[in-house]
C-alpha cells in the first residue's frame, strides 16, 4: 500500500510472510531487525516485477491506503526539509497484537505518524520500512525473513527507530516524565533561591511565619504538660518522697538505739528471773546479732585517732579533697548494698537456728556464727569508710580556700552527669530515689559529726559559720536531687504519678503491708552510721563529766545516759507515730483516688 504525505512519496508493501510459531505459552512471537539489510539475489525478481508494474501498482496502493486511512486517523506531520540530500529512514516493528496501534517516530528533526494494523494470525515477523531518498525517488518497501530466533513478549511495547543510521532512545514512561518534571521544578526553585537578592531573602524570612521554624516545631498539650511536670509537679513529689524516706531511715536508726537495747535488757531480765535457758526466738537472735556488730564497731572506732586522720587528709597534696570524698562515697554505696545482703543472710540464719530440729542444731549454730562474723567485718569496714568521709567533709568546711565549694560542685555535678543522660527503667528510678534518701541521711550524720568536732575543738564564734555551711551542703543536695530526677523523668518519659506510686509503696512498707513484689524496696542498714555517731558523741558527753570522784562520775554517766535514752525514745515515738499516721492517710487517699478513676 502506498502513502503520500506533505509532498513525499511513500510506498509500503509486504513482500514476504513467514510461518508463525508459538512459544512455550502458546502465544505467537515477533521477529524484527533494527538494521537496514541489503538486497540479496532472491529479491531481484520481485524488484523487476515491481519496476515494470509500478504505475499500475501505484493506483492500487492508493486505493488500499485510502481504505486504511478511513480506519486510522493519521496526524499530519510537518514538512521535512531535505538538507544535503540526507537519507531519512524509519522503521516500524510489527508486534504480535490484534489491536490498532498508532506510533510516532522522530527522524531527521520531524515526526512521522504511522498507523499500523497487526494481527496475531497474519504477522508473526517482519518489518515496515519507510524511505525518502533525495525527496524524489519512490519509497521502496520490502520484508525480509529473519533468522529463527525466539523473541519473548514484553509487558509493554518497546520500539526502536533509526535516524540517519543512529539509534533513537526508547519511549519514556509516565513515571520517568513525572520524575523529570519534579527535578526540573526543584532545579528552578534552587536557581530562584540562589539568585534572589539578600533583601528579598530577609523579607521572605521575616514574613514567612515562625522565625525558628527550621529548628523547632509547634507543641501540643502533651508537650505543655511535660514542661510543667518537669518544673512544678515532679520536683514536689520527688522531694516529698525523699524526705519521707529520710524519716524512715531515721526511724530505723532510732530503733537500733532505743528498741534494740530495750529488748535485749528484757530478754536478759527474763533469763535471770526464770533461770532456765530456752531456745531464743528469731527476733531475739537478730537483736543479739545487731548488738554484737554495734559493740564491736564502736569499740574499734574508739581506738582510732580522729585528729591523726584529719591531719593526714588535710596535709597531703597528692589527691584533692573532693576526689577523696568522691572515692569514699563510691565505697559507701557499695558497702551499703553489700551490708544489706549480709544482714539479710544473718537474719535468715537466725530464723533457721530458732526453728531447726535437734539433729541440725550444730549446722545452724556454725552457720549463724559465720554469718555473724561476716556481718561484723562488713559493718566495721563500712564504719571506717563513713568516718573517713565525715572527716573529709569536716576538713572542707574548716578550710578557708573554698574547698567546700569545690567539693559540692564536683560531687553534685558528677552525680548529675552519671545519672541524667542514661536510660533508666521505672524500677531503677524507684531504687535510685531510695538511694538518695539513704544518702541524705548519711549527710545528716556527717553534719552531726562536724557539729561535735566544733563543740570540742572550735574557738570563737563558730556556730553561725557552721550553720551557714550546713545549710549550703543540705540545700545543694536537695537542689541536685530535684534537677536529677526531673530530667531523668523527662528523658525516660516517667510521669509524676510514678513518684506518687513510689511513695505509696514506701507507706505500705512503713505499715508492714504486703507489696506487689513481696519485697521492701527501701533497704537501709543503720549499724555503720550508728557506730560513727556513738563514736562522735561519746567525747562530747565525756567532756562535760566531772573527773573526780569516781562515784560522782559514774552517777553523771547514768544520768546522762538515761536522759539521752529518754530523748531518743521520745523522738522515736513521735517520728514513728507520725510516719504511721501519714502512711495510713496516704494509702487511703490513693485507694479513694483509684476508686473514683475506676468509676469515672
Amino acid at each position: 500500500m502506498g502513502l503520500r504525505s506533505s509532498g513525499r512519496k511513500v510506498s509500503f508493501e509486504i513482500l514476504s510472510k513467514t510461518s508463525s510459531f508459538e512459544d512455550a505459552d502458546g502465544s505467537s512471537l515477533l521477529y524484527h531487525s533494527n538494521s537496514d539489510p541489503t538486497r540479496n539475489d532472491n529479491d531481484s525478481q520481485s524488484d523487476v516485477s515491481f519496476q515494470n508494474a509500478k504505475s499500475r501498482k501505484r493506483k492500487k496502493h492508493r486505493k488500499k491506503h485510502t481504505t486504511l486511512l478511513n480506519d486510522c486517523a493519521v496526524i499530519p506531520e510537518d514538512p521535512i526539509k531535505d538538507d544535503d540530500n540526507a537519507v531519512v529512514s524509519s522503521e516500524v516493528v510489527f508486534e504480535n497484537r490484534s489491536d490498532l496501534n498508532r506510533r510516532s517516530y522522530v527522524s531527521g528533526g520531524s515526526a512521522t505518524s504511522v498507523c499500523t494494523v497487526t494481527s496475531d494470525n497474519v504477522y508473526n515477523k517482519g518489518e515496515l520500512r519507510q524511505r525518502n531518498v533525495n525527496g524524489s525517488e519512490e519509497a521502496e518497501s520490502r520484508a525480509e525473513e529473519s533468522s529463527t530466533t525466539t523473541v519473548e513478549k514484553q509487558p509493554q511495547p518497546q520500539w526502536t527507530s533509526e535516524a540517519n543510521g543512529s539509534v533513537v532512545p526508547k519511549l519514556e514512561t509516565a513515571e520517568s516524565l513525572d520524575w523529570k518534571r519534579l527535578m526540573a521544578e526543584e532545579d528552578s526553585n534552587y536557581t530562584y533561591s540562589v539568585e534572589k537578592s539578600p533583601l528579598k531573602y530577609f523579607l521572605e524570612a521575616m514574613y514567612n511565619g515562625n522565625s525558628l521554624q527550621s529548628t523547632t516545631t509547634f507543641g501540643d498539650e502533651k508537650e505543655r504538660e511535660r514542661v510543667y511536670d518537669t518544673i512544678f509537679r515532679l520536683p514536689w513529689r520527688c522531694e516529698l518522697l525523699i524526705d519521707v524516706g529520710l524519716f524512715v531511715c531515721f526511724d530505723s536508726f532510732l530503733s537500733l538505739l532505743t528498741i534494740m537495747p530495750t529488748r535485749i535488757l528484757i530478754t536478759l531480765w527474763r533469763l535471770l528471773s526464770v533461770r532456765q535457758f530456752n531456745r531464743p526466738s528469731a527476733a531475739v537472735l537478730c537483736d543479739f546479732a545487731c548488738f554484737i556488730v554495734l559493740a564491736c564497731g564502736v569499740t574499734l572506732l574508739e581506738q582510732t585517732d580522729i585528729s591523726l586522720i584529719y591531719h593526714m587528709i588535710r596535709g597531703q597534696g597528692t589527691i584533692k579533697l573532693y576526689v577523696v570524698y568522691n572515692v569514699l562515697e563510691i565505697f559507701d554505696k557499695m558497702c551499703q548494698s553489700f551490708g544489706g545482703d549480709v544482714l539479710q543472710t544473718l537474719f535468715n540464719s537466725a530464723e533457721g537456728l530458732a526453728n531447726c530440729s535437734e539433729e541440725s542444731m550444730r549446722f545452724w549454730i556454725w552457720r549463724y556464727i559465720s554469718d555473724q562474723a561476716l556481718a561484723t567485718a562488713a559493718s566495721i569496714f563500712h564504719s571506717f569508710v563513713l568516718l573517713a568521709q565525715a572527716i573529709t567533709l569536716s576538713t572542707c568546711i574548716v578550710a578557708h580556700n573554698n574547698a567546700l565549694l569545690a567539693l559540692l560542685v564536683s560531687n553534685n555535678f558528677a552525680e548529675i552527669k552519671s545519672n541524667v543522660f542514661k536510660r533508666f527503667s521505672k524500677a531503677n528510678i524507684h531504687s535510685l530515689v531510695y538511694s538518695d534518701s539513704v544518702e541524705r541521711f548519711h549527710i545528716s550524720a556527717f553534719l552531726l559529726f562536724v557539729l561535735a568536732q566544733n563543740i570540742l575543738e572550735a574557738e570563737g564564734p563558730w556556730f553561725q559559720s557552721f550553720l551557714y555551711n550546713a545549710l549550703l551542703v543540705f540545700m545543694c543536695e536537695m537542689l541536685i536531687d530535684i534537677i536529677k530526677h526531673s530530667f531523668l523523668a523527662k528523658f525516660n518519659d516517667i510521669k509524676p504519678i510514678a513518684y506518687s506510686e513510689f511513695l505509696e509503696d514506701l507507706c505500705k512498707q512503713t505499715l508492714n503491708m504486703p507489696t506487689e513484689n513481696g519485697k521492701k524496696n527501701l533497704t537501709f542498714v543503720p549499724l555503720a552510721p550508728a557506730c560513727v555517731v556513738i563514736r562522735v558523741l561519746t567525747p562530747v558527753f565525756s567532756a562535760h563529766l566531772p573527773c573526780n570522784p569516781v562515784p560522782l562520775r559514774l552517777f553523771w554517766i547514768v544520768i546522762l545516759s538515761a536522759v539521752t535514752y529518754i530523748m531518743l525514745t521520745s523522738l522515736k515515738v513521735m517520728i514513728g507515730m507520725g510516719l504511721q499516721k501519714h502512711a495510713t492517710w496516704y494509702v487511703k487517699r490513693c485507694k479513694k483516688r483509684r476508686h473514683h478513676l475506676h468509676y469515672d
